[in-house]
Protein backbone atom coordinates (compact mmCIF):
# COMPACT_ATOMS: atom_id res chain seq x y z
CA UNK A 1 0.00 0.00 0.00
CA UNK A 2 0.97 3.53 -0.41
CA UNK A 3 2.95 4.90 1.97
CA UNK A 4 2.16 8.84 2.42
CA UNK A 5 4.46 11.51 3.42
CA UNK A 6 7.41 9.69 1.82
CA UNK A 7 10.34 12.19 0.65
CA UNK A 8 10.42 10.43 -2.78
CA UNK A 9 6.82 11.42 -3.86
CA UNK A 10 7.39 14.60 -4.84
CA UNK A 11 9.97 12.99 -7.61
CA UNK A 12 6.43 12.18 -9.04
CA UNK A 13 5.22 15.63 -9.48
CA UNK A 14 4.67 17.43 -12.68
CA UNK A 15 7.42 19.39 -14.30
CA UNK A 16 7.42 22.74 -16.55
CA UNK A 17 7.30 21.45 -19.90
CA UNK A 18 9.81 23.23 -22.43
CA UNK A 19 9.89 26.06 -24.42
CA UNK A 20 7.98 28.14 -21.55
CA UNK A 21 9.14 31.49 -20.66
CA UNK A 22 11.15 32.37 -18.22
CA UNK A 23 7.92 34.46 -16.33
CA UNK A 24 5.73 31.40 -16.75
CA UNK A 25 7.98 29.15 -15.18
CA UNK A 26 8.38 31.36 -12.27
CA UNK A 27 4.89 31.51 -11.91
CA UNK A 28 4.48 27.62 -11.58
CA UNK A 29 5.64 25.92 -8.94
CA UNK A 30 8.79 23.60 -8.50
CA UNK A 31 7.64 19.63 -8.05
CA UNK A 32 8.75 19.74 -4.24
CA UNK A 33 6.88 23.18 -3.47
CA UNK A 34 3.66 21.08 -4.69
CA UNK A 35 4.22 18.16 -3.15
CA UNK A 36 4.58 20.04 0.39
CA UNK A 37 2.08 22.26 -0.83
CA UNK A 38 -0.74 19.37 -1.09
CA UNK A 39 1.00 17.26 1.74
CA UNK A 40 0.29 20.50 3.91
CA UNK A 41 -3.23 21.95 2.56
CA UNK A 42 -3.10 24.28 5.75
CA UNK A 43 0.60 25.95 5.05
CA UNK A 44 0.57 28.31 2.13
CA UNK A 45 3.48 29.00 0.63
CA UNK A 46 4.53 32.13 -1.20
CA UNK A 47 6.34 30.63 -4.14
CA UNK A 48 3.12 28.32 -4.82
CA UNK A 49 -0.01 29.67 -6.75
CA UNK A 50 -2.89 30.34 -3.80
CA UNK A 51 -5.42 29.60 -6.67
CA UNK A 52 -3.78 26.26 -8.26
CA UNK A 53 -3.64 24.48 -4.56
CA UNK A 54 -7.03 25.97 -3.34
CA UNK A 55 -8.74 24.36 -6.62
CA UNK A 56 -7.44 21.25 -6.75
CA UNK A 57 -6.54 20.53 -3.30
CA UNK A 58 -10.25 21.48 -3.24
CA UNK A 59 -11.16 18.89 -5.48
CA UNK A 60 -9.12 15.97 -3.80
CA UNK A 61 -10.45 16.76 -0.41
CA UNK A 62 -14.01 16.37 -1.90
CA UNK A 63 -13.43 13.10 -3.73
CA UNK A 64 -11.31 11.72 -0.44
CA UNK A 65 -14.70 12.67 1.68
CA UNK A 66 -17.20 11.26 -0.89
CA UNK A 67 -15.00 8.02 -0.66
CA UNK A 68 -14.76 7.82 2.78
CA UNK A 69 -18.67 7.80 3.14
CA UNK A 70 -18.57 5.20 0.34
CA UNK A 71 -16.96 3.00 2.25
CA UNK A 72 -19.22 3.73 5.55
CA UNK A 73 -22.68 3.27 3.66
CA UNK A 74 -21.48 -0.03 2.75
CA UNK A 75 -19.61 -1.07 5.60
CA UNK A 76 -22.77 -1.17 7.04
CA UNK A 77 -23.89 -4.32 5.09
CA UNK A 78 -20.38 -5.78 3.57
CA UNK A 79 -17.99 -7.05 6.08
CA UNK A 80 -14.01 -7.10 5.09
CA UNK A 81 -13.38 -6.53 1.65
CA UNK A 82 -12.23 -3.50 1.66
CA UNK A 83 -9.88 -3.86 -1.16
CA UNK A 84 -13.05 -5.36 -3.19
CA UNK A 85 -14.51 -2.14 -2.23
CA UNK A 86 -12.03 0.47 -3.27
CA UNK A 87 -11.63 -1.19 -6.76
CA UNK A 88 -15.37 -1.36 -7.27
CA UNK A 89 -14.86 2.83 -6.70
CA UNK A 90 -11.65 2.40 -9.09
CA UNK A 91 -13.47 0.92 -11.63
CA UNK A 92 -16.52 3.30 -11.49
CA UNK A 93 -13.83 6.43 -11.19
CA UNK A 94 -12.00 5.38 -14.58
CA UNK A 95 -15.27 3.98 -16.65
CA UNK A 96 -14.18 0.22 -16.38
CA UNK A 97 -16.02 -3.00 -16.35
CA UNK A 98 -15.52 -5.45 -13.28
CA UNK A 99 -15.65 -9.28 -13.50
CA UNK A 100 -16.05 -10.70 -9.85
CA UNK A 101 -14.69 -13.95 -9.09
CA UNK A 102 -15.39 -15.98 -6.24
CA UNK A 103 -17.47 -18.99 -4.27
CA UNK A 104 -21.12 -18.43 -3.51
CA UNK A 105 -21.68 -16.59 -0.71
CA UNK A 106 -18.83 -14.11 -0.45
CA UNK A 107 -20.84 -11.33 -1.04
CA UNK A 108 -20.89 -10.62 -4.73
CA UNK A 109 -24.33 -9.71 -5.65
CA UNK A 110 -25.09 -8.05 -2.15
CA UNK A 111 -21.82 -5.61 -3.23
CA UNK A 112 -23.12 -5.06 -6.59
CA UNK A 113 -26.53 -3.56 -5.16
CA UNK A 114 -25.12 -2.07 -2.10
CA UNK A 115 -22.67 0.08 -5.39
CA UNK A 116 -25.98 0.63 -6.98
CA UNK A 117 -27.39 2.76 -3.58
CA UNK A 118 -24.38 4.95 -2.60
CA UNK A 119 -24.60 5.39 -6.28
CA UNK A 120 -28.35 6.96 -6.39
CA UNK A 121 -28.18 5.29 -10.14
CA UNK A 122 -30.80 2.56 -11.86
CA UNK A 123 -29.38 -1.10 -11.19
CA UNK A 124 -30.73 -3.97 -12.88
CA UNK A 125 -29.69 -7.89 -12.44
CA UNK A 126 -29.71 -10.66 -15.42
CA UNK A 127 -29.15 -14.09 -14.14
CA UNK A 128 -27.47 -15.46 -17.14
CA UNK A 129 -28.32 -19.48 -17.79
CA UNK A 130 -27.60 -21.73 -20.60
CA UNK A 131 -31.07 -20.98 -22.65
CA UNK A 132 -30.68 -17.11 -22.33
CA UNK A 133 -31.15 -15.85 -25.69
CA UNK A 134 -29.26 -12.25 -26.66
CA UNK A 135 -32.79 -10.51 -27.26
CA UNK A 136 -32.97 -11.57 -23.48
CA UNK A 137 -30.72 -8.72 -22.50
CA UNK A 138 -30.60 -6.38 -24.82
CA UNK A 139 -34.08 -6.38 -26.09
CA UNK A 140 -36.29 -7.47 -29.24
CA UNK A 141 -38.95 -5.86 -31.22
CA UNK A 142 -43.00 -5.54 -30.35
CA UNK A 143 -45.23 -5.20 -32.58
CA UNK A 144 -47.81 -2.71 -31.80
CA UNK A 145 -51.38 -3.23 -32.69
CA UNK A 146 -51.76 -0.05 -32.12
CA UNK A 147 -49.81 1.39 -34.65
CA UNK A 148 -49.51 -1.21 -36.76
CA UNK A 149 -45.22 -1.31 -36.60
CA UNK A 150 -42.85 -3.13 -34.53
CA UNK A 151 -41.34 -1.00 -31.78
CA UNK A 152 -38.07 -1.71 -29.92
CA UNK A 153 -38.45 -2.97 -26.42
CA UNK A 154 -35.35 -2.30 -24.24
CA UNK A 155 -33.86 -4.74 -22.13
CA UNK A 156 -32.32 -5.00 -19.24
CA UNK A 157 -29.18 -3.94 -20.33
CA UNK A 158 -30.13 -0.53 -20.53
CA UNK A 159 -29.51 0.51 -16.56
CA UNK A 160 -26.64 2.56 -15.00
CA UNK A 161 -25.01 -0.65 -12.69
CA UNK A 162 -25.96 -3.98 -14.47
CA UNK A 163 -24.93 -6.81 -12.77
CA UNK A 164 -24.70 -10.24 -14.38
CA UNK A 165 -24.68 -13.24 -12.21
CA UNK A 166 -22.65 -16.14 -13.30
CA UNK A 167 -21.86 -14.85 -16.83
CA UNK A 168 -20.09 -18.04 -17.84
CA UNK A 169 -23.23 -20.27 -17.61
CA UNK A 170 -24.43 -18.84 -20.78
CA UNK A 171 -23.46 -19.38 -24.10
CA UNK A 172 -21.24 -18.00 -26.03
CA UNK A 173 -24.08 -15.98 -28.72
CA UNK A 174 -25.56 -14.67 -25.67
CA UNK A 175 -21.91 -13.19 -24.18
CA UNK A 176 -21.78 -11.82 -27.48
CA UNK A 177 -24.28 -9.47 -27.23
CA UNK A 178 -21.87 -7.68 -24.27
CA UNK A 179 -19.40 -6.87 -26.96
CA UNK A 180 -20.60 -3.72 -28.41
CA UNK A 181 -22.31 -2.34 -25.14
CA UNK A 182 -19.26 -3.00 -22.80
CA UNK A 183 -16.95 -1.55 -25.20
CA UNK A 184 -18.90 1.34 -26.90
CA UNK A 185 -21.59 2.15 -24.55
CA UNK A 186 -23.92 1.74 -27.15
CA UNK A 187 -26.58 -1.02 -28.58
CA UNK A 188 -26.93 -1.75 -32.54
CA UNK A 189 -30.36 -3.42 -33.09
CA UNK A 190 -31.93 -3.45 -37.09
CA UNK A 191 -29.92 -1.12 -37.80
CA UNK A 192 -30.79 1.60 -34.94
CA UNK A 193 -27.86 2.61 -32.34
CA UNK A 194 -29.32 2.85 -29.03
CA UNK A 195 -26.74 4.89 -26.74
CA UNK A 196 -26.62 4.00 -22.87
CA UNK A 197 -27.11 6.45 -20.59
CA UNK A 198 -24.45 7.70 -18.07
CA UNK A 199 -23.09 6.08 -15.88
CA UNK A 200 -22.77 2.65 -17.79
CA UNK A 201 -20.52 -0.39 -15.48
CA UNK A 202 -21.06 -3.67 -15.80
CA UNK A 203 -20.22 -5.88 -12.33
CA UNK A 204 -19.94 -9.61 -13.32
CA UNK A 205 -19.57 -12.30 -11.09
CA UNK A 206 -18.58 -16.36 -11.92
CA UNK A 207 -18.03 -18.99 -10.03
CA UNK A 208 -14.22 -19.93 -10.03
CA UNK A 209 -15.00 -24.16 -8.48
CA UNK A 210 -18.23 -25.15 -10.30
CA UNK A 211 -17.40 -25.07 -14.16
CA UNK A 212 -20.11 -28.18 -15.07
CA UNK A 213 -22.66 -26.66 -17.72
CA UNK A 214 -20.59 -23.26 -18.11
CA UNK A 215 -18.70 -21.73 -21.52
CA UNK A 216 -15.66 -19.42 -20.47
CA UNK A 217 -15.13 -16.01 -21.69
CA UNK A 218 -13.69 -15.61 -24.94
CA UNK A 219 -10.29 -13.76 -24.20
CA UNK A 220 -12.17 -10.50 -26.21
CA UNK A 221 -14.53 -10.04 -24.20
CA UNK A 222 -12.32 -10.84 -20.98
CA UNK A 223 -10.27 -7.90 -22.17
CA UNK A 224 -12.93 -5.72 -21.82
CA UNK A 225 -13.02 -5.96 -18.16
CA UNK A 226 -10.84 -3.16 -16.25
CA UNK A 227 -10.66 -5.62 -13.05
CA UNK A 228 -10.72 -9.37 -12.44
CA UNK A 229 -11.38 -9.02 -8.43
CA UNK A 230 -10.94 -12.62 -6.55
CA UNK A 231 -12.60 -12.65 -3.30
CA UNK A 232 -11.62 -14.84 -0.59
CA UNK A 233 -13.16 -16.39 2.35
CA UNK A 234 -13.55 -13.74 5.26
CA UNK A 235 -11.04 -14.34 8.45
CA UNK A 236 -12.55 -15.97 11.46
CA UNK A 237 -13.16 -12.62 13.33
CA UNK A 238 -14.99 -11.33 10.12
CA UNK A 239 -17.22 -13.99 9.76
CA UNK A 240 -17.98 -13.83 13.93
CA UNK A 241 -18.86 -9.80 12.92
CA UNK A 242 -20.85 -11.07 10.15
CA UNK A 243 -22.90 -13.72 12.70
CA UNK A 244 -22.84 -11.04 15.27
CA UNK A 245 -24.93 -8.45 13.28
CA UNK A 246 -27.80 -11.11 11.84
CA UNK A 247 -28.01 -12.90 14.56
CA UNK A 248 -31.44 -11.76 14.73
CA UNK A 249 -32.22 -11.80 11.00
CA UNK A 250 -33.40 -14.26 9.01
CA UNK A 251 -34.36 -12.55 5.84
CA UNK A 252 -32.07 -10.96 3.14
CA UNK A 253 -30.29 -7.44 4.07
CA UNK A 254 -32.68 -4.53 3.61
CA UNK A 255 -30.51 -2.27 1.63
CA UNK A 256 -33.38 0.60 1.96
CA UNK A 257 -31.39 2.19 4.81
CA UNK A 258 -28.30 2.79 2.71
CA UNK A 259 -27.75 6.77 1.92
CA UNK A 260 -26.75 7.39 -1.50
CA UNK A 261 -23.45 9.29 -1.83
CA UNK A 262 -22.91 10.24 -5.46
CA UNK A 263 -25.10 11.40 -8.03
CA UNK A 264 -24.56 10.90 -11.93
CA UNK A 265 -23.46 14.43 -12.14
CA UNK A 266 -20.67 14.07 -9.62
CA UNK A 267 -19.73 10.74 -10.89
CA UNK A 268 -19.12 12.53 -14.27
CA UNK A 269 -16.95 15.22 -12.10
CA UNK A 270 -14.72 12.97 -10.45
CA UNK A 271 -13.90 10.92 -13.77
CA UNK A 272 -13.08 14.66 -14.90
CA UNK A 273 -11.06 15.34 -11.94
CA UNK A 274 -8.98 11.45 -12.91
CA UNK A 275 -8.48 12.52 -16.10
CA UNK A 276 -6.06 15.22 -15.06
CA UNK A 277 -4.55 12.93 -12.41
CA UNK A 278 -0.76 13.49 -13.45
CA UNK A 279 1.60 10.53 -14.43
CA UNK A 280 4.94 11.28 -15.23
CA UNK A 281 6.73 9.70 -18.54
CA UNK A 282 9.25 7.69 -16.45
CA UNK A 283 5.92 5.91 -15.45
CA UNK A 284 3.85 5.80 -18.21
CA UNK A 285 7.67 3.65 -19.27
CA UNK A 286 7.27 1.39 -16.30
CA UNK A 287 3.47 0.60 -17.57
CA UNK A 288 4.89 -0.04 -21.06
CA UNK A 289 7.86 -2.49 -19.88
CA UNK A 290 5.71 -4.71 -17.42
CA UNK A 291 3.14 -4.73 -20.11
CA UNK A 292 5.90 -5.72 -22.61
CA UNK A 293 7.56 -8.31 -20.01
CA UNK A 294 4.20 -10.16 -20.39
CA UNK A 295 4.71 -10.66 -23.65
CA UNK A 296 8.74 -12.02 -23.67
CA UNK A 297 8.09 -14.38 -20.48
CA UNK A 298 8.73 -18.25 -20.60
CA UNK A 299 5.63 -18.88 -18.38
CA UNK A 300 3.05 -16.67 -20.66
CA UNK A 301 1.60 -17.84 -23.90
CA UNK A 302 -0.44 -14.77 -24.31
CA UNK A 303 1.09 -11.50 -22.91
CA UNK A 304 -1.14 -8.09 -22.35
CA UNK A 305 -3.03 -6.09 -25.21
CA UNK A 306 -2.54 -2.16 -25.17
CA UNK A 307 -5.87 -1.90 -23.75
CA UNK A 308 -3.98 -3.56 -20.95
CA UNK A 309 -1.61 -0.79 -20.76
CA UNK A 310 -4.59 1.93 -21.00
CA UNK A 311 -6.24 -0.27 -17.90
CA UNK A 312 -3.66 -0.36 -16.23
CA UNK A 313 -2.68 3.57 -16.15
CA UNK A 314 -6.54 4.75 -15.88
CA UNK A 315 -6.94 2.71 -13.16
CA UNK A 316 -3.46 4.13 -11.19
CA UNK A 317 -4.72 7.60 -11.72
CA UNK A 318 -7.86 6.75 -10.03
CA UNK A 319 -6.40 5.18 -7.17
CA UNK A 320 -3.90 8.29 -6.47
CA UNK A 321 -7.45 10.27 -6.71
CA UNK A 322 -8.94 7.53 -4.08
CA UNK A 323 -5.75 8.15 -1.92
CA UNK A 324 -5.76 12.04 -2.07
CA UNK A 325 -3.14 13.23 -4.60
CA UNK A 326 -3.08 14.54 -8.18
CA UNK A 327 -0.10 12.39 -9.11
CA UNK A 328 0.65 8.81 -9.71
CA UNK A 329 3.34 6.89 -7.86
CA UNK A 330 5.05 3.57 -8.65
CA UNK A 331 2.82 1.74 -5.57
CA UNK A 332 -0.74 2.65 -7.53
CA UNK A 333 0.82 1.00 -10.68
CA UNK A 334 2.14 -2.23 -8.92
CA UNK A 335 -1.37 -2.42 -6.82
CA UNK A 336 -3.52 -2.23 -9.64
CA UNK A 337 -1.37 -4.38 -12.38
CA UNK A 338 -2.13 -7.77 -10.78
CA UNK A 339 -6.04 -7.02 -10.73
CA UNK A 340 -5.65 -5.87 -14.40
CA UNK A 341 -3.73 -8.79 -15.84
CA UNK A 342 -5.00 -11.40 -13.87
CA UNK A 343 -7.74 -12.40 -16.36
CA UNK A 344 -5.86 -11.05 -19.23
CA UNK A 345 -2.68 -13.33 -19.24
CA UNK A 346 -2.60 -17.04 -20.50
CA UNK A 347 -0.04 -19.41 -18.95
CA UNK A 348 1.76 -21.94 -20.79
CA UNK A 349 0.43 -25.33 -20.68
CA UNK A 350 3.80 -25.92 -18.60
CA UNK A 351 2.93 -23.40 -16.25
CA UNK A 352 0.05 -24.92 -15.65
CA UNK A 353 1.01 -27.91 -15.45
CA UNK A 354 3.41 -26.80 -12.69
CA UNK A 355 0.42 -25.66 -10.60
CA UNK A 356 1.84 -21.85 -11.54
CA UNK A 357 -0.63 -19.31 -10.47
CA UNK A 358 -0.98 -16.46 -13.09
CA UNK A 359 -0.53 -13.55 -9.44
CA UNK A 360 2.72 -15.31 -8.73
CA UNK A 361 3.79 -14.64 -12.35
CA UNK A 362 2.74 -11.22 -12.20
CA UNK A 363 4.66 -10.31 -8.96
CA UNK A 364 7.77 -11.88 -10.67
CA UNK A 365 7.76 -9.48 -13.53
CA UNK A 366 6.98 -6.72 -11.33
CA UNK A 367 9.40 -7.20 -9.21
CA UNK A 368 12.34 -7.58 -11.87
CA UNK A 369 11.63 -4.64 -13.48
CA UNK A 370 13.60 -1.79 -11.92
CA UNK A 371 11.13 1.04 -10.24
CA UNK A 372 11.71 4.58 -11.63
CA UNK A 373 12.84 7.32 -9.15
Amino acid sequence: MIQEGNDDLAAYMPSNEEGQSNDAASNNPAPEEQASALSQPNEASETVTPSFVQRDQSELLWVAEKVNRVREEMRKYVIGQSEMIELLLAGIFSNGHILLEGVPGVAKTLSSKALSKVLHVDFSRIQFTPDLMPSDVIGTSVFSMKEGEFNFKKGPIFSNIVLIDEINRAPAKTQAALFEVMEERQITYDGTQYTMSFPFLVIATQNPVEQEGTYNLPEAQLDRFLFKIKLDYPTLEEEMMILTRYKEQIKSPDLANILAVFTADELHKVQKIVEKIIIEDRLIQYIAQIVNKTRNHSKIYLGGSPRASLSIMKAAKAFAAIRGRDFVTPDDIQFVTIHVLNHRLILTPEAEMEGTLMEEVIREIVQTIEVPR
